[in-house]
């Protein structure tokens, strides 16, 4: 009985299942196994959702370990069990708080990472032989690390293969947004006969589907639909462009000729027919005498999507105000809307507030009505596109940081 290794808790802790199915995976895992302590920490950290620890709990372990003098554990050796004091666990620790301290070390008992091994009055210590070895520790054993490390490279490598398959639906999505975007522009610019407002809206309504949070399961379905319907665009565009006559390549001159006139004659919107001069849109201005001019880099910071729709990089104003050219009959934006904001806005920003609102495409149902409520808000002074740009790049920042956890 001296040599008794205990299997219950002191004190007022109950015994629960799980410590008990830990026990028995350490019980019957074969002596001389040898692990790398801080692989297995790895592996473990790396499997931290499916185990359910946190990082605090994570960071009691990193600190328990430095107490195992070597860097391999071996199963069924004498010094398996560390029996640091409070204090010198909250040290390594990082200055853990008491009470913090006691509630990660249940978790990682409860999670079968390691056991309790409590002296009769609870406290932690070793008790050595004649010859100064140690014949029996009190504190926490380390044995889980060896019994389940199989399983916890397991656990790492599903983890690894799911972040994987995420990172693969994710590209696939950036691609396809990218590929739609520029297939439309290029369809409206080169008058390629097709519902190119209905198409965008389409692609609209798939981005809007997509989470904050996104996971596989729910990206995988929206990857593939925007393959679809990638596909049916590109269609599109390739039975236009493949030569039914002679006089393909003339046709095809004239095209191009009449396409540089960058209002289309699609108009989603109900009520835009009107005559080709009710339609002539105003002179270009760079800027309204009196206005806030906003850096280029700050309005693409804004507005990433709108390079989407590019057919060069956007480097000048002019890109710009083409690019915007190529999207506002997509948005379903009648010439007298965009009239009316240029005359109370300016050019420029009037192409801001286009390129704002395809950020917000998927929030808002009617982009034009959009485009005249800020007008008439302009026109009585109580809209500033200052604050809807920060506020864009604020969003962006924070949908990114977000990501970049759940990633």
């Amino acid at each position: 009985m001296l040599g008794q290794i205990p299997t219950t808790p002191f004190g007022r802790r109950a015994l629960s299942r799980a410590v008990v199915n830990t026990q028995r995976l350490v019980k019957e895992c074969p002596d001389g196994k040898p692990v790398h302590k801080w692989q297995v920490f790895r592996l473990i950290c790396e499997a931290k959702a499916t185990l359910e620890v946190s990082d605090r709990a994570l960071a009691v372990l990193d600190a328990l370990l430095t107490f195992h003098p070597d860097t391999v554990l071996v199963s069924g050796a004498g010094d398996l069990v560390v029996f640091p004091s409070n204090r010198a666990l909250m040290l390594r620790a990082h200055g853990i708080a008491p009470s913090t301290l006691r509630r990660h070390l249940a978790v990682l008992v409860e999670s079968g990472l390691i056991l309790r091994r409590d002296s009769p009055n609870g406290k932690r210590f070793a008790r050595k032989g004649a010859a100064g070895e140690v014949e029996q520790a009190f504190g926490f054993d380390l044995g889980p690390l060896i019994a389940r490390a199989d399983e916890f490279a397991a656990l790492a490598e599903t983890i690894r293969a799911e972040r994987r398959a995420l990172a693969l639906a994710r590209q696939a999505v950036t691609l396809c947004r990218r590929d739609i975007a520029k297939m439309i522009a290029t369809g409206i610019e080169e008058r390629v006969p097709a519902d190119w407002p209905g198409l965008h809206r389409s692609f609209i309504d798939i981005l809007r589907s997509i989470p904050r949070r996104v996971d596989l399961e729910a990206l995988e379905p929206i990857a593939d639909a925007l393959a679809v319907l990638a596909a049916t665009i590109l269609t599109a565009l390739e039975q236009h462009v493949k030569p039914a006559e002679s006089g393909a390549t003339e046709s095809r001159s004239e095209h191009h000729i009449q396409s540089s006139n960058t209002e289309t004659s699609i108009e989603p919107e109900p009520g835009f027919r009107e005559s080709r001069a009710a339609r002539s849109e105003p002179d270009p201005k760079p800027m309204r005498s009196g206005e806030m001019a906003f850096p280029l880099g700050m309005v693409l910071e804004a507005c990433p999507d709108l390079a989407d729709y590019a057919r060069h990089e956007i480097s000048h104003w002019r890109d710009f105000i083409a690019t915007a050219a190529v999207i506002r009959p997509m948005l379903g934006i009648s010439p007298s809307a965009w009239a009316d904001a240029c005359a109370v806005l300016g050019e420029v920003q009037a192409c801001i507030v286009v390129a704002a609102i395809l950020q917000r495409a998927s929030a808002i149902k009617s982009p034009g009505g959009y485009l005249r409520a800020l007008t008439r808000r302009s026109q009585v002074g109580s809209f500033s596109l200052g604050p809807m740009l920060m506020a864009l790049i604020s969003t962006r920042k924070r949908d990114t940081g977000t990501r970049r956890v759940a990633g």
